[in-house]
Protein backbone atom coordinates (compact mmCIF):
# COMPACT_ATOMS: atom_id res chain seq x y z
CA UNK A 1 0.00 0.00 0.00
CA UNK A 2 1.21 3.42 -0.96
CA UNK A 3 1.55 4.94 2.73
CA UNK A 4 1.77 8.58 1.24
CA UNK A 5 -1.31 7.86 -1.43
CA UNK A 6 -3.19 6.96 1.00
CA UNK A 7 -2.75 9.94 3.63
CA UNK A 8 -3.83 12.20 0.77
CA UNK A 9 -6.64 10.59 -0.02
CA UNK A 10 -7.84 10.58 3.66
CA UNK A 11 -6.90 14.44 3.81
CA UNK A 12 -8.91 15.43 0.66
CA UNK A 13 -12.15 13.28 1.93
CA UNK A 14 -11.96 14.56 5.17
CA UNK A 15 -12.20 18.35 4.25
CA UNK A 16 -14.66 18.10 1.55
CA UNK A 17 -17.05 15.45 3.73
CA UNK A 18 -17.63 13.55 0.86
CA UNK A 19 -16.00 10.96 -1.34
CA UNK A 20 -17.55 12.30 -4.69
CA UNK A 21 -16.06 15.79 -4.39
CA UNK A 22 -12.84 14.62 -3.15
CA UNK A 23 -12.45 11.98 -5.87
CA UNK A 24 -13.12 14.80 -8.26
CA UNK A 25 -10.41 17.08 -6.43
CA UNK A 26 -7.72 14.61 -7.17
CA UNK A 27 -8.76 13.40 -10.37
CA UNK A 28 -9.49 9.80 -9.50
CA UNK A 29 -12.23 7.31 -9.70
CA UNK A 30 -14.99 7.17 -6.37
CA UNK A 31 -14.35 3.25 -5.77
CA UNK A 32 -10.27 3.78 -6.08
CA UNK A 33 -10.90 6.29 -3.11
CA UNK A 34 -13.28 4.18 -1.15
CA UNK A 35 -10.79 0.95 -1.72
CA UNK A 36 -8.02 2.88 -0.64
CA UNK A 37 -9.32 4.49 2.70
CA UNK A 38 -10.96 1.22 3.45
CA UNK A 39 -7.23 -0.50 3.13
CA UNK A 40 -5.70 2.31 4.76
CA UNK A 41 -8.02 1.76 8.11
CA UNK A 42 -7.42 -1.57 8.14
CA UNK A 43 -3.96 -0.86 8.18
CA UNK A 44 -3.89 1.91 10.47
CA UNK A 45 -6.43 -0.43 12.85
CA UNK A 46 -9.00 1.91 13.29
CA UNK A 47 -11.30 3.52 11.47
CA UNK A 48 -11.12 7.20 10.62
CA UNK A 49 -14.16 8.03 8.74
CA UNK A 50 -17.68 7.51 9.94
CA UNK A 51 -20.20 6.85 6.40
CA UNK A 52 -23.28 7.25 6.05
CA UNK A 53 -25.81 8.05 3.18
CA UNK A 54 -26.00 11.96 3.28
CA UNK A 55 -21.79 12.90 4.89
CA UNK A 56 -18.99 11.59 5.59
CA UNK A 57 -17.37 12.39 9.34
CA UNK A 58 -14.47 12.25 10.95
CA UNK A 59 -14.21 9.83 14.24
CA UNK A 60 -12.14 10.92 16.99
CA UNK A 61 -9.42 9.25 15.72
CA UNK A 62 -9.74 10.21 12.26
CA UNK A 63 -9.72 14.38 13.85
CA UNK A 64 -6.52 13.36 15.41
CA UNK A 65 -4.77 11.85 12.52
CA UNK A 66 -6.01 14.56 9.83
CA UNK A 67 -4.16 17.32 11.95
CA UNK A 68 -0.91 14.94 11.84
CA UNK A 69 -1.37 13.83 7.74
CA UNK A 70 -1.40 17.36 6.78
CA UNK A 71 1.55 18.39 8.79
CA UNK A 72 3.09 15.20 7.88
CA UNK A 73 2.34 15.67 3.41
CA UNK A 74 3.71 19.56 3.63
CA UNK A 75 7.27 18.26 5.57
CA UNK A 76 7.48 15.84 3.13
CA UNK A 77 6.57 17.92 0.25
CA UNK A 78 9.20 20.78 1.22
CA UNK A 79 11.98 18.04 1.93
CA UNK A 80 11.74 16.65 -1.64
CA UNK A 81 12.24 20.22 -3.17
CA UNK A 82 15.15 21.14 -1.20
CA UNK A 83 16.73 17.71 -2.15
CA UNK A 84 15.99 17.10 -5.54
CA UNK A 85 15.97 20.87 -6.68
CA UNK A 86 12.62 20.45 -8.00
CA UNK A 87 9.72 23.26 -8.54
CA UNK A 88 6.39 23.52 -6.94
CA UNK A 89 3.92 21.58 -8.75
CA UNK A 90 0.55 19.98 -8.19
CA UNK A 91 -3.00 21.94 -8.09
CA UNK A 92 -3.07 25.01 -6.30
CA UNK A 93 -6.99 26.56 -5.24
CA UNK A 94 -7.02 30.23 -4.51
CA UNK A 95 -10.55 32.21 -4.25
CA UNK A 96 -10.11 35.69 -5.30
CA UNK A 97 -12.07 38.68 -4.33
CA UNK A 98 -13.14 40.10 -7.95
CA UNK A 99 -11.66 43.63 -8.40
CA UNK A 100 -8.37 42.52 -6.60
CA UNK A 101 -7.86 39.90 -9.28
CA UNK A 102 -9.11 41.75 -12.28
CA UNK A 103 -7.18 44.88 -11.87
CA UNK A 104 -4.07 43.61 -10.06
CA UNK A 105 -3.96 39.42 -10.09
CA UNK A 106 -5.07 38.08 -13.30
CA UNK A 107 -2.95 41.16 -15.61
CA UNK A 108 0.10 39.54 -13.79
CA UNK A 109 -0.82 35.47 -13.94
CA UNK A 110 1.14 34.88 -16.98
CA UNK A 111 4.34 35.48 -14.74
CA UNK A 112 3.35 33.40 -12.00
CA UNK A 113 2.62 30.42 -14.16
CA UNK A 114 5.51 31.09 -16.27
CA UNK A 115 7.75 30.94 -13.11
CA UNK A 116 5.80 27.97 -11.79
CA UNK A 117 4.65 26.20 -14.78
CA UNK A 118 4.06 22.89 -13.00
CA UNK A 119 1.63 24.55 -10.43
CA UNK A 120 -1.90 23.95 -11.68
CA UNK A 121 -4.16 26.62 -11.03
CA UNK A 122 -7.80 26.24 -10.05
CA UNK A 123 -9.24 29.98 -9.21
CA UNK A 124 -12.84 30.98 -8.51
CA UNK A 125 -13.88 34.67 -7.44
CA UNK A 126 -16.03 34.96 -4.82
CA UNK A 127 -17.11 38.48 -2.05
CA UNK A 128 -18.29 36.35 0.26
CA UNK A 129 -17.57 34.00 3.28
CA UNK A 130 -15.29 30.90 2.13
CA UNK A 131 -14.90 27.87 4.26
CA UNK A 132 -11.47 27.07 2.84
CA UNK A 133 -11.85 23.43 4.36
CA UNK A 134 -15.23 22.81 3.53
CA UNK A 135 -15.08 23.63 0.25
CA UNK A 136 -11.13 22.20 -0.45
CA UNK A 137 -9.36 26.08 -0.98
CA UNK A 138 -6.07 26.91 -0.11
CA UNK A 139 -5.85 30.51 0.39
CA UNK A 140 -7.83 33.25 -0.47
CA UNK A 141 -7.43 36.51 -1.03
CA UNK A 142 -9.55 39.94 1.14
CA UNK A 143 -9.95 42.89 1.05
CA UNK A 144 -11.24 44.36 4.25
CA UNK A 145 -10.01 43.91 8.16
CA UNK A 146 -9.72 39.74 8.95
CA UNK A 147 -12.67 38.84 11.22
CA UNK A 148 -11.72 35.29 11.60
CA UNK A 149 -9.39 33.74 14.53
CA UNK A 150 -9.56 30.25 12.38
CA UNK A 151 -7.74 31.96 9.56
CA UNK A 152 -3.77 33.10 9.04
CA UNK A 153 -3.46 36.45 7.27
CA UNK A 154 -0.62 37.78 5.58
CA UNK A 155 -1.51 41.59 4.61
CA UNK A 156 -0.10 42.20 1.03
CA UNK A 157 -0.83 45.86 0.38
CA UNK A 158 -2.85 48.85 2.11
CA UNK A 159 -4.74 50.59 -0.47
CA UNK A 160 -5.69 54.29 -0.63
CA UNK A 161 -9.38 54.76 -0.77
CA UNK A 162 -11.80 58.14 -2.22
CA UNK A 163 -14.96 59.40 -1.23
CA UNK A 164 -16.70 60.26 -4.86
CA UNK A 165 -19.52 61.29 -6.70
CA UNK A 166 -20.60 61.93 -10.25
CA UNK A 167 -20.58 65.33 -11.82
CA UNK A 168 -24.12 65.22 -11.98
CA UNK A 169 -25.17 64.26 -8.56
CA UNK A 170 -23.13 67.10 -7.51
CA UNK A 171 -25.00 69.71 -9.82
CA UNK A 172 -27.95 68.54 -8.22
CA UNK A 173 -26.94 68.48 -4.47
CA UNK A 174 -24.15 70.48 -4.56
CA UNK A 175 -20.35 69.24 -3.17
CA UNK A 176 -20.08 68.72 0.43
CA UNK A 177 -17.01 70.65 1.96
CA UNK A 178 -16.98 69.23 5.24
CA UNK A 179 -18.23 66.44 6.71
CA UNK A 180 -21.38 68.29 8.82
CA UNK A 181 -22.02 69.30 4.94
CA UNK A 182 -22.80 65.69 4.35
CA UNK A 183 -26.26 65.74 6.28
CA UNK A 184 -28.07 67.25 3.17
CA UNK A 185 -26.69 64.54 0.72
CA UNK A 186 -27.69 61.03 -0.51
CA UNK A 187 -25.23 57.69 -0.87
CA UNK A 188 -25.18 54.47 -2.37
CA UNK A 189 -24.87 52.47 0.40
CA UNK A 190 -23.48 48.87 0.12
CA UNK A 191 -24.46 45.72 1.80
CA UNK A 192 -22.39 43.16 3.55
CA UNK A 193 -22.99 39.73 1.95
CA UNK A 194 -21.64 38.48 5.54
CA UNK A 195 -24.12 40.51 8.05
CA UNK A 196 -26.59 41.82 5.78
CA UNK A 197 -25.93 45.42 7.59
CA UNK A 198 -24.75 48.23 5.39
CA UNK A 199 -20.99 49.78 5.85
CA UNK A 200 -20.62 52.77 7.61
CA UNK A 201 -18.79 55.83 5.49
CA UNK A 202 -15.50 56.07 7.12
CA UNK A 203 -12.78 59.50 7.20
CA UNK A 204 -9.75 60.01 8.67
CA UNK A 205 -10.56 62.68 11.04
CA UNK A 206 -7.31 63.83 13.15
CA UNK A 207 -5.77 60.58 12.59
CA UNK A 208 -8.65 58.93 13.80
CA UNK A 209 -11.92 56.47 12.02
CA UNK A 210 -15.03 58.69 12.02
CA UNK A 211 -17.89 57.26 11.02
CA UNK A 212 -20.95 58.84 9.04
CA UNK A 213 -24.70 57.66 8.23
CA UNK A 214 -25.79 59.19 5.13
CA UNK A 215 -29.30 59.08 3.76
CA UNK A 216 -29.75 57.03 0.75
CA UNK A 217 -32.60 55.23 -0.82
CA UNK A 218 -30.26 52.51 -3.12
CA UNK A 219 -28.83 50.03 -1.12
CA UNK A 220 -26.87 47.20 -3.39
CA UNK A 221 -24.79 44.20 -3.06
CA UNK A 222 -21.95 43.84 -5.25
CA UNK A 223 -18.75 46.14 -6.44
CA UNK A 224 -19.65 46.44 -9.89
CA UNK A 225 -23.22 47.68 -9.17
CA UNK A 226 -22.34 50.00 -6.83
CA UNK A 227 -19.99 52.06 -8.90
CA UNK A 228 -22.04 52.08 -11.68
CA UNK A 229 -24.93 53.44 -9.50
CA UNK A 230 -22.61 56.34 -8.31
CA UNK A 231 -21.95 57.08 -12.28
CA UNK A 232 -25.22 57.28 -12.68
CA UNK A 233 -25.59 59.94 -10.36
CA UNK A 234 -28.14 58.09 -7.52
CA UNK A 235 -25.28 58.99 -4.96
CA UNK A 236 -22.03 59.07 -2.86
CA UNK A 237 -19.59 56.20 -2.36
CA UNK A 238 -16.73 55.10 -0.82
CA UNK A 239 -14.01 52.23 -2.75
CA UNK A 240 -10.81 51.42 -3.25
CA UNK A 241 -9.18 54.13 -5.60
CA UNK A 242 -8.11 52.03 -7.77
CA UNK A 243 -11.46 51.01 -9.24
CA UNK A 244 -12.23 55.08 -10.00
CA UNK A 245 -8.66 56.45 -10.91
CA UNK A 246 -9.67 55.89 -14.30
CA UNK A 247 -12.82 57.32 -14.40
CA UNK A 248 -11.79 60.18 -12.11
CA UNK A 249 -9.19 61.17 -14.70
CA UNK A 250 -11.53 61.15 -17.43
CA UNK A 251 -13.91 63.22 -15.36
CA UNK A 252 -16.58 60.93 -15.12
CA UNK A 253 -16.75 60.89 -11.29
CA UNK A 254 -15.15 63.67 -9.04
CA UNK A 255 -13.20 63.00 -5.86
CA UNK A 256 -14.79 65.03 -2.80
CA UNK A 257 -13.47 65.69 0.55
CA UNK A 258 -10.16 65.04 0.19
CA UNK A 259 -8.92 66.12 3.56
CA UNK A 260 -10.51 63.52 5.22
CA UNK A 261 -10.32 60.98 3.06
CA UNK A 262 -11.64 57.28 4.03
CA UNK A 263 -8.80 54.57 6.15
CA UNK A 264 -6.53 53.12 3.48
CA UNK A 265 -7.83 49.68 3.18
CA UNK A 266 -6.25 46.05 3.68
CA UNK A 267 -5.34 43.37 1.63
CA UNK A 268 -4.40 40.05 2.64
CA UNK A 269 -4.41 36.23 1.85
CA UNK A 270 -5.34 33.90 4.10
CA UNK A 271 -5.23 30.22 4.44
CA UNK A 272 -6.59 28.00 7.57
CA UNK A 273 -4.69 28.10 10.46
CA UNK A 274 -4.44 24.05 11.56
CA UNK A 275 -2.99 23.48 8.15
CA UNK A 276 0.35 23.72 7.53
CA UNK A 277 1.54 26.05 4.37
CA UNK A 278 2.63 23.84 1.48
CA UNK A 279 5.07 25.07 -1.14
CA UNK A 280 2.68 25.92 -3.69
CA UNK A 281 0.84 27.91 -0.72
CA UNK A 282 3.81 29.94 -0.20
CA UNK A 283 5.39 30.82 -3.52
CA UNK A 284 1.66 32.19 -4.52
CA UNK A 285 1.35 34.00 -1.20
CA UNK A 286 4.74 35.38 -1.73
CA UNK A 287 4.31 36.42 -5.62
CA UNK A 288 1.07 38.39 -4.42
CA UNK A 289 3.37 40.42 -1.97
CA UNK A 290 5.51 41.25 -5.21
CA UNK A 291 2.65 42.04 -7.09
CA UNK A 292 1.31 43.98 -4.77
CA UNK A 293 4.10 45.62 -3.21
CA UNK A 294 3.73 48.94 -5.20
CA UNK A 295 0.11 49.00 -5.56
CA UNK A 296 -2.05 52.22 -4.29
Amino acid sequence: MDQVKAMKVFVRIYERSSFTLAADDLNLPRATLTHTLNQFEAWLGTRLLERSTRRVRPTLDGEAYYQRCVQLLAELEEAELAFRSVAPKGRLRVDLHGTLAKYFVVPALPQFMARYPQIELSISEADRFVDLIAEGVDCVLRAGTLGDSALIGRRVANLRQVTCASPAYLRKYGEPKSLDELSGHRAVNYVSRTTAKLFPFEFMVDGEVQEVSIEGALSVFGAEIYSASAVAGLGIIQCPHYRMAELIERGVMREILNETPPPLMPVSVVYPQNRHMSPRVRVFVDWLAEIFENAR
